[in-house]
């Protein structure tokens, strides 16, 4: 399992870069991967999601997809796409600090 230097100190990683130990991360990490996910400041909109996101993790083991998040999580889908551009599934749970979603490439 790679590690890698983040923010100072060394993280576990997978191949694509994303946390392996939910343990490691904490906000001021969320802040530095979120600039190399290309979002240069967290809101607190951005925030709410981050924390549904890790909140919801330890119960189902799996990271939510965006379809859940809109649904259970209560956030507006097309919202998301502005507060996370691009992929926002993948640059969410890279932020949060979580697996990459199922079926996210």
């Amino acid at each position: 399992m790679p590690t890698t230097m983040i923010g100072g100190r060394p993280i576990d990683v997978n191949d694509e870069g994303f946390l392996t130990d939910y343990a490691q991360w904490d906000e001021d990490l969320g802040k530095v991967l979120a600039g190399y996910a290309g979002v240069d400041e967290l809101t607190d909109e951005h925030w709410k999601v981050i924390r549904f996101l890790r909140a919801d993790f330890p119960a189902r083991k799996e990271t939510a997809t965006l379809r859940r998040v809109a649904s259970v999580g209560g956030f507006d889908m097309k919202n998301l796409f502005v507060l996370f551009p691009g992929k926002p599934a993948k640059k969410m749970s890279y932020i949060a600090g979580l697996p990459k979603p199922k079926g996210c490439v």
